[in-house]
């Protein structure tokens, strides 16, 4: 850069700065390590076809590498960097001198968005996976499924009414040689309206297409993602689950927040208890 001008020189300079120090190579290497770990699960959340009980085992094989990476595995990372940078003339910072200690950023992240709740969510779903059939459907699961987080959509005698339809459904459709065909919960549905079965099972059909909304697609996956890196910033960095997740659904669904106008929210807000001063 000696031909250019001053301040490219002058950011040419701070660039190169940041790139031999310390913190950037133990950075580099410890990215590395972590991508390493990640990949495999990864791999499998972009696949086209969602294998639920893989990917789960996936998310916890991947949170213990993890952890025995942070727990068995550091001073081996330091050694290795140190041993970077001697080779070329790194400056390494003096690691007696007092330090804040951090909690592993990648595992928290997994951690929040694989909770035992959402693990044991997709894991009771796939027992409507027509996949593995045999192993994978049982009846308790989804009833259990339907108990725990579909409470809501579904009356007391529309639950006692499933379990009824889930045994005749298990004798006369996961039996048949049609069912046994079919390798998703997506082409299940799609089954289902085909053969008219969503009228004749229609409680398991709403089951069906309740699973089908959980956010297990790519794309959904990925504009979760690209939606916490906007919301949850460096300035946001000790939002509260609750208030995050909240913010994350008003973001990632904006063209429905779009319809949901100001002053209705206030309303909304101020009937919640009485206060002071009105806000109308």
């Amino acid at each position: 850069m000696e031909d250019g001008l001053p301040s490219q020189r002058a950011d040419a300079t701070s660039v190169y700065d940041e790139m031999t120090s310390f913190n950037f190579v133990f950075i580099l290497h410890l990215m590395k390590e972590i991508m390493g770990i990640t990949d495999v699960l990864c791999q499998a959340l972009q696949s086209k076809s969602q294998d639920i009980i893989n990917a789960m085992e996936l998310v916890s094989s991947t949170k213990n590498l993890l952890q025995q990476m942070r727990d068995k595995k550091w001073d081996d990372l330091l050694v290795e960097v140190k041993s970077f940078c001697d080779v070329r003339n790194i400056d390494i910072p003096d690691f007696s001198a007092p330090y804040i200690d951090r909690k592993d950023s990648q595992l928290q992240e997994i951690n929040g968005r694989f909770n035992d709740n959402a693990m044991e969510l997709l894991i009771l779903s796939n027992a409507l996976n027509p996949k593995n059939a045999v192993e994978s459907f049982k009846i308790a699961d989804i009833c259990k499924l339907v108990e725990k987080f579909y409470a809501q959509d579904f009356t007391r005698d529309e639950k006692e009414q499933l379990e009824i339809q889930l045994k005749h459904y298990e004798y006369n459709v996961v039996k048949g040689s049609e069912y046994k065909s079919l390798s998703t919960i997506s082409e299940l549905c799609q089954w289902l309206v085909k053969t008219n079965k969503s009228v004749t099972y229609n409680l398991i059909f709403r089951v069906v297409v309740l699973v089908l909304t959980l956010p297990v697609s790519t794309a959904t996956t990925e504009l979760s993602f690209s939606a916490m890196n906007i919301v949850k910033t460096r300035l946001r960095s000790k939002m509260e689950d609750d208030f995050l997740s909240d913010a994350l659904m008003v973001y990632i669904e904006k063209e429905i927040a779009r319809n949901v106008s100001i002053e209705d929210i206030i309303k909304d807000f101020e009937n919640l208890k009485e206060r002071r001063i009105p806000f109308s």
